[in-house]
Formats: C-alpha cells, sequence, structure tokens
C-alpha cells in the first residue's frame, strides 16, 4: 500500500556530488532520504522557492510536452528498492488511460514540484519499509 509523502527538506552541497532530499510521511512520522544529483536538487529548489527561469528548464520541457499532447499527470510513486536503486513511476491519465513512466526518483519528484498543483508523493510501504528498518 503506498504512502503519501511530501518534500520536507533539501540539502544542497556545494562541495559533495550528491544532494539529499527528504520526505516525510503526511499522516506518520517516518521520513525518507534520497541521494540525489545537483541538477535535479537545483531543478526542485528553484521549483519549491517558485523561482522563475527565462526558458523552460528538463522538467518543465517535459511537464509541458506531457500536457500539451493531452496527458494529465496524477501522481508520483517510489515504487521499489532494487540492488540499492530506487525505482519511481510517474502515472499520467490521457485519453482515460493511466500511463505509468519510468523515471527515477529525483526526477519524479522534480517533476512534481513542476506542476501546478504539485503532485501527490507516495512510498511503496515495503520500500519504507526496507529503508527506515522495519
Amino acid at each position: 500500500m503506498p504512502v503519501a509523502m511530501e518534500l520536507s527538506r533539501i540539502i544542497i552541497s556545494e562541495i559533495n556530488n550528491e544532494q539529499v532530499i527528504y520526505l516525510k510521511e503526511i499522516d506518520g512520522t517516518r521520513t525518507f532520504p534520497i541521494l540525489i544529483g545537483l541538477f535535479e536538487a537545483n531543478s526542485i529548489d528553484r521549483h519549491v522557492k517558485r523561482q522563475e527561469s527565462p526558458r523552460p528548464l528538463t522538467h518543465d520541457l517535459l511537464v509541458s510536452a506531457v500536457e500539451q499532447m493531452g496527458g494529465k499527470f496524477q501522481d508520483v510513486v517510489i515504487s521499489e528498492l532494487k540492488d540499492h536503486i530506487y525505482y519511481a513511476v510517474l502515472r499520467v491519465r490521457h485519453e482515460g488511460e493511466l500511463i505509468e513512466i519510468d523515471a527515477r526518483p529525483s526526477d519524479a519528484i522534480a517533476v512534481a514540484v513542476t506542476c501546478e498543483p504539485t503532485l501527490p508523493i507516495f512510498v511503496n510501504e515495503d520500500v519504507l519499509h526496507d529503508v527506515n528498518g522495519g
């Protein structure tokens, strides 16, 4: 069963290659850290702070393309953890059909905060269980 989460922290380090975002359980106390790249962290941070860009960046482009082709983003699900790698899907409604698009969690969350309103973010319970040690 997927657990509703929200973005709670973005840690951007200028001296490390990997950045960290934290998701927090909406109706609970569990947190979920994800290591991400600097580009994705900056994209998420820019949207959270509502900073405009003079031209569309990658996540803006993806959202715009899907919406202009008649799709509507529904939500993000961080679906599994395999070999220390997280997997996510962007779920899009198009002509009554639900389409799941494979994505890195960092890109999926960047798309979630790019959308207006921000997309719901879910993490499968078994992934949370693995991360939080039970």
